[in-house]
């Protein structure tokens, strides 16, 4: 299911208001897709996913996918998880349903960047960098910061 997209651009997803988001809208710029958790120990990354957005939006898109597949640490509804980016981080760039992001019930998108990059994520706040086209251009583990130049001077 997930081979039939040829890129990022192919899929429609939910964002966290419940309202449907092409990711074709975010053509011509790069997209930075992470999943997301509140209880991690790599949360406060929230705080730089912000600053990337704002400091950069007009080159990038941050996309952020909570998911509850590690250490149980997004429990909450998207309604919960909605409030607790806004309240402690206060996070405008576009957050999306809560999916899995691992395992048999990943989500396709996850799933199709799985493949394109032998890779899924091991953690929370992994991320998936993707070129103005719609294809990957790398990922990125857990610790490496959003602000890191590793990404920024991709830019």
């Amino acid at each position: 299911m997930a081979q039939a997209q040829e890129s990022v651009h192919d899929f429609t997803m939910t964002a966290i208001d419940g309202t449907q988001v092409k990711l074709s809208d975010f053509k011509g710029n790069k997209i930075l897709i992470v999943n997301t958790a509140s209880e991690c120990g790599f949360t406060p990354q929230y705080e730089d996913l912000q600053m990337l957005h704002e400091n950069y939006g007009d080159k990038i898109a941050v996309l952020g996918f909570p998911a509850n597949n590690f250490g149980g640490q997004e429990p909450g509804s998207n309604d919960q998880i909605a409030s607790f980016c806004k309240k402690n981080y206060g996070v405008t760039f576009p957050m999306f349903e809560k999916i899995e992001v691992v395992g048999a019930k990943a989500h396709p998108l996850y799933q199709w960047l799985s493949d394109k990059t032998g890779k899924q994520p091991t953690w929370n706040f992994c991320k998936y960098l993707i070129d103005e086209g719609g294809q990957v251009l790398g990922f990125y583990a857990s610790g490496v910061n959003p602000m890191e130049e590793t990404i920024t001077n991709q830019l």
